[in-house]
């Protein structure tokens, strides 16, 4: 079992929600940090069956507990009328709840009690190069994904198990949820879906390609969000001198997902695939660490109408990152961040993230950082804001 970098607390103060897309290693986490924990698996169908029915059932069946015991609730969106009595038990009871699920939408769409500020919130991602640590597999980690199991599989197998993933999804997220009434259309969309990884998205441009409309694409791409499957990063517009982009940039949250989904196969280095593969890879790596980190610094993109552009900012322009999985960096894999320079020159950090073998600067100070030393610099000495 992997170490994992997120920051929980084995002695809780307070209640918790942890949040994460399928498969990602939250029940697994949990009950290792937890393992006295009276646990409740909304998973089994006759748990699940007795709590929708009543829920009140949960204050009987803790009742004997003593203040201050730790109560685990896993997929707790499937019964979102747990949380009143769940508030009930914090506020007369004392107790501390461990509450975990992989979509958010059911209970948010329901104005279900999200506990009024009792529960801090967390979420856990896939793994990152640090958790996995010096043997990490780099080549498969961008074709099989950062989830614990596919990144462990066999590469014969992984096309199986990524499929049975995709199918449980569809099956218990979205059908068994009643989140969309055409499976068969959203499931198609997935596929599409995955060919936008890394790009700018509009919704009417994508409706327009597709041929689906537009209300359905917005409907659809959100309910991608809210169960944890993608994420966007917003466009960085602070203090413009030049008219840029607006429109976010779209990642599926696991890059052995998009792989399937668009039917990748053997992604090598040197390839263009390989390149849209590696910035999934380096947008999950920053996120994940300003997240476990308690670090709520934002995380964007900058571009021009021209197309010129840099992957990420942080911060109010303080560092501004390139992913090139290039093992040879040159002046045209420099201009972005240049031409960001150009606009904001109080920034104190250009990098560029690539398959170089050794650190190097340019003569403008540029840091030319290999991908396996960067993760490992960020997490020994901080991004340097």
């Amino acid at each position: 079992m992997y170490n994992r970098l997120i920051s929980l607390d084995k002695n809780i103060k307070r209640s918790i929600f942890l949040w994460g897309q399928r498969k990602t290693g939250k029940s697994t986490l949990i009950r290792k940090l937890f393992p006295e924990a009276r646990t409740i698996d909304l998973l089994e169908t006759d748990q699940f069956q007795a709590f929708l029915k009543s829920p009140s059932l949960l204050r009987e069946q803790l009742q004997d507990l003593p203040a201050e015991s730790i109560v685990i609730i896993d997929e707790i969106q499937k019964v979102p009328a747990l949380l009143d009595e769940v508030h009930l038990l914090i506020e007369r009871k004392k107790l501390r709840f461990v509450l975990l699920g992989s979509s958010a939408r059911k209970v948010k769409r329901g104005h279900a009690n999200l506990l009024g500020g009792r529960a801090l919130k967390y979420e856990l991602f896939g793994l990152s190069c640090r958790e996995i640590g010096a043997t990490v597999d780099f080549n498969r980690l961008i074709n099989q994904g950062y989830l614990p199991e596919h990144y462990d599989c066999d590469a014969k197998i992984f096309p199986r198990l990524m499929q049975s993933y995709i199918g449980d999804y569809l099956k218990e997220e979205i059908a068994a949820e009643g989140l969309v009434r055409n499976l068969q259309g959203f499931a198609q969309f997935l596929d599409l879906a995955a060919l936008s990884d890394t790009e700018q998205i509009s919704y009417a441009t994508f409706a327009r390609d597709t041929g689906m409309n537009v209300k359905t694409v917005t409907e659809y791409f959100q309910i991608l969000f809210d169960t944890l499957v993608a994420w966007q990063i917003p466009a960085f517009q602070a203090r413009p001198k030049r008219r840029t982009t607006s429109k976010p940039k779209f990642y599926f949250s696991d890059i052995g997902v998009v792989n399937h989904l668009a039917k990748r196969k053997g992604i090598e280095p040197g390839t263009e695939l390989f390149g849209k593969a590696f910035e999934n890879w380096l947008a999950h790596e920053l996120r994940l660490f300003l997240q476990y980190t308690d670090d709520f610094t934002s995380l964007c993109f900058w571009r021009l109408p021209s197309g010129i552009e840099v992957d990420f900012v942080i911060g109010d322009a303080q560092i501004a990152i390139e992913a090139k999985s290039s093992s040879k960096i040159t002046a045209s894999h420099l201009k972005g961040l240049r031409e960001f320079r150009k606009e904001f020159h109080d920034v104190k950090k250009l990098v560029v993230v690539c398959l170089e073998k050794n650190k190097r600067v340019t003569e403008d100070g540029i840091e030319i950082v290999p991908h396996s030393l960067f993760i490992q610099e960020v997490w020994q000495e901080g991004l340097g804001l």
